[in-house]
């Protein structure tokens, strides 16, 4: 059994299913519940130490004698109780409905699809690559939005092959989306250290020392099952994956390796309180004594948070969107502190047609946090510009790992960051030359776009036509991020005069 045959076969009904409108990533989730309880069945079967892990009377071995109308009962049955479970059961289970409203359709899938297959015979690289793929595939259905959870691979790995993670790193991400670079972090430690491995540092990686924080439910979900598929987590054991907002409180734990990429958007759904007192408007309050500025922009709260997780000499790298680098007031703040109080040492600045979301320009930030002292951390950041005369497509010219190896050698992991060399896409600038930038700008760009002196370097119609689709998308976000912060504004300034006359009145 491999992970191709396994996606190809298991992809197919995804057709089936869309004619009843399910979406992808829906299937996705039903495949999610059903290899769960196919799985857990096959361990309460096994010879050797079987294991129990969901109760008789809501296991696979009900959704089999089922036919017809009580199937389908029996099936919301079981997602109903498992809900109620703890732990990863409970976070795999969490609000799960039944997507699937042919009981005939329902049973194929069961039946035919997934209880012919012995998952738990197969290698956990053959049950890991096919998930993935179903994810990878789930993604690229523009309808669903299910793209906006998902990092492409290649820069996730050319990410992670930077960092170097340890089997000694404490390693989370707080906005985990389906969990593709604690997976990848995971993979680059059995790789790089599999046979060195102490069975503690084993047993440390597989249950708690990698871990991750999503909002949403479903893709929670998602996340959790992709980490117990590559081994990381126990079926019945705590959950790695904490369903909440990240940003809704102060680490409880300090980390040693952040991986991220945030979601994108300015807007955020609670009210941010930081040091300097202020407050901006949002549905509900919540104070940060640990952010350094208040701010609406779900972007520079998650650098702060990501910059508050990480222990002393702890790292980052977070993919994080342009207005990160140049927008005033909060942002300036930021910036400021991050250089002064962390050593920002590099940039990373990614072309469009990567991501699945349109009209996204984004960058990568790596840093370290430092011990508190007066003198600035941040000697230089080195700038490396992938954009500039660089386009991709998602597929007619994707990115593809191989397209990053200059930036990773550039990069020296592991190495003397003294030992870095200067090239024409890499450059160091000092702390002092950034700090003097208007608001410490850090949008920095040097190379000259070959299509605006060359007529012949120009690209092809339907790739300018695309860029501009997105420069309008990405210009729309923006106008809607405005026309929200004045219309909240307004309301601040009417309810502030309502409390006035009110209190005149009185």
């Amino acid at each position: 059994m491999d992970s191709r045959r396994l996606v190809h076969k298991l992809w197919n009904y995804c057709d089936v299913l869309r004619d009843d409108g399910v979406s992808t990533i829906d299937y996705v989730e039903q495949l999610t519940y059903l290899l769960f309880l196919k799985m857990a069945d096959e361990r309460a079967n096994r010879k050797l130490k079987p294991e129990q892990i969901v109760p008789d009377e809501l296991s696979w071995q009900t959704l089999l004698d089922a036919e017809g109308d009580a199937l389908e009962v029996q099936y919301r049955h079981i997602l109903i109780g498992l809900a109620r479970e703890d732990g990863t059961l409970g976070t795999i289970f969490r609000k799960a409905q039944n997507k699937i409203q042919d009981p005939a359709k329902l049973k194929r899938l069961i039946v035919d699809l997934i209880d012919k297959e012995q998952w738990s015979s197969a290698g956990v690289d053959v049950k890991g690559d096919a998930y993935e793929e179903l994810l990878a595939k789930g993604a690229e259905d523009a309808k669903s939005g299910a793209g906006q959870y998902f990092t492409p691979r290649a820069l996730t790995a050319a990410m992670v092959d930077c960092m170097l993670p340890s089997p000694d790193d404490t390693i989370t991400d707080p906005a985990c989306g389906t969990g593709g670079f604690l997976l990848a972090a995971f993979e680059h430690i059995q790789r790089h250290h599999g046979n060195a491995l102490t069975p503690d540092q084993r047993r440390r990686l597989a249950s708690g020392a990698i871990f991750g924080t999503e909002l949403v439910d479903g893709t929670a979900r998602l996340a959790a099952m992709n980490m117990l598929l590559h081994g990381i987590g126990s079926p019945n054991g705590p959950s790695l994956i904490d369903v909440r907002d990240a940003l809704g409180r102060e680490p409880d734990r300090r980390v040693s390796l952040v991986l991220a990429n945030p979601p994108f958007g300015r807007s955020s759904s609670i009210r941010m309180v930081g040091e300097d007192g202020r407050s901006s408007r949002e549905e509900r309050e919540i104070e940060r004594a640990d952010f350094w500025a208040t701010t609406a922009n779900k972007q520079l709260n998650f650098v702060q948070h990501i910059a508050s997780l990480l222990e002393i000499d702890g790292r980052a790298a977070v993919v994080l969107p342009d207005n990160v680098l140049f927008e005033g007031g909060a942002g300036e703040t930021i910036r400021r502190r991050l250089l002064k109080q962390y050593d920002l040492h590099t940039m990373l600045r990614l072309p469009t047609g990567i991501f699945y979301a349109g009209g996204v320009k984004a960058n990568v930030l790596f840093f370290e946090r430092k011990r508190a002292r007066e003198e600035p951390w941040t000697r230089n950041l080195w700038v490396y510009d992938f954009r500039t005369n660089q386009h991709f497509t998602l597929k007619q010219n994707p990115l593809r790992r191989e397209h990053l190896q200059d930036f990773v050698d550039c990069y020296l992991p592991g190495k003397d960051r003294a030992e870095r060399v200067e090239t024409e896409r890499f450059r160091p600038f000092s702390y002092d030359e950034l700090i003097v930038r208007d608001k410490v700008n850090l949008d920095i760009t040097w190379l000259k776009d070959a299509s605006l002196e060359d007529a012949d370097a120009l690209l092809p119609p339907e790739v300018i036509a695309q860029e501009i689709v997105e420069d309008l998308q990405a210009a729309l976000r923006e106008f809607a991020a405005i026309a929200e912060a004045l219309t909240a504004r307004a309301t601040d300034l009417h309810e502030g005069s309502a409390r006035s006359e009110a209190g005149e009145v009185a």
